[in-house]
């Protein structure tokens, strides 16, 4: 479908988004829309709700629908609804290492940016969100032990969902906002996290240990709807293209650098970092294929695309 529009009325793009008010995301997402209005002379200016006032993934993508908003910076999962490939990357441990999340990434960004247009969303490529890693009170090395925590699953997260019952796993959901909470009280007391948003909500300070075994891969990307797009001249949306193309790219770089940092600060602030050897590796890779191949069953991507995935990781992984 082409974008194009001889119309020269002004256009405001509504963009929701969890990320608070001051976050580096919102600081280089303000950035980017100031640099569209001065180019576009103010015939397209970008507005943002930050702090999820806008309500979760499933309410967000309604208020699209309905023209109350024209897109969101969200986590991949959100769209999954409309676009169930893009849930490939978070099969669990697809990846061993952020080598090997480059080496799949650079082959298929564009394909996965490509299934996202043909769903309805334009997108600007992927922004990294880092590894989630098992967090706990106890020393996890194995998988029965994980299942053996009161674990945390966050609430209306219908992939988390099913991963945990494809493990045999009996989580206890709930909002972000009462995580905190949930572990002070000893509610929960294990959860599946990235470092950057264990410290940012201060979650590391109620667990002891960290899996060094990266459970999920996650990632984010701002994502407009194709009909808020449909007004703008075709220079116009040149400028949006190429200004967001260029936020997203700054903030996959910065999210990776974080994210590093992040899992090197978790030991200063008291977390035991554990790993797996090789047996128990081998065991818990084994155990998420079989859960793997429970949720290509059920549809959430196509087995197809994830062969083709994990065919290259077998490449990357055979070579010297």
């Amino acid at each position: 479908m082409v974008l194009l529009s001889s119309s020269v009325s002004a256009t405001v793009l509504k963009i929701a988004t969890e990320y608070p008010d001051g976050n580096a995301v919102l600081k280089e997402l303000r950035e980017a829309g100031e640099r569209i209005a001065t180019a576009t002379d103010q015939r397209v200016t970008l507005k943002f709700y930050p702090g999820g006032v806008m309500g979760d993934g499933r309410s967000v993508q309604r208020k699209i629908r309905i023209g109350q908003l024209q897109g969101a910076f969200i986590h991949s999962g959100a769209l999954a609804a409309t676009y169930p490939d893009s849930q490939v990357l978070n099969a669990p441990l697809l990846f061993r290492d952020f080598s090997e999340v480059d080496a799949v990434r650079q082959q298929f960004d564009a394909e996965l940016v490509q299934g996202f247009r043909d769903s309805g969303w334009i997108t600007f490529g992927l922004v990294e969100g880092g590894f989630a890693y098992a967090m706990t009170n106890e020393p996890v090395d194995d998988l029965q032990t994980l299942r053996e925590q009161k674990l945390w699953l966050p609430a209306n997260d219908p992939f988390s969902a099913k991963i945990a019952k494809a493990f045999n796993i009996n989580p206890i959901a709930l909002n972000i906002s009462d995580v905190l909470t949930a572990l002070q009280t000893g509610a929960i007391n294990a959860l599946v996290a990235p470092p950057v948003g264990a410290i940012t909500l201060q979650w590391y300070s109620r667990v002891d240990y960290l899996t060094d075994a990266p459970f999920m891969y996650t990632y984010g990307l701002i994502a407009l709807s194709e009909r808020a797009l449909q007004p703008l001249s075709e220079d116009d949306l040149a400028v949006v293209t190429q200004e967001l193309t260029q936020a997203t790219e700054s903030l996959d770089a910065l999210a990776r650098t974080d994210n590093r940092k992040a899992f090197e600060a978790l030991t200063s602030l008291g977390l035991t970092i554990t790993s797996l050897d090789d047996e128990a590796r081998r065991q818990i890779e084994a155990e998420a294929g079989e859960a793997i191949d429970v949720l290509i069953d059920s549809g959430e991507f196509d087995r197809g695309l994830y062969q083709r995935i994990t065919d290259l990781l077998n490449q990357v992984r055979q070579s010297p």
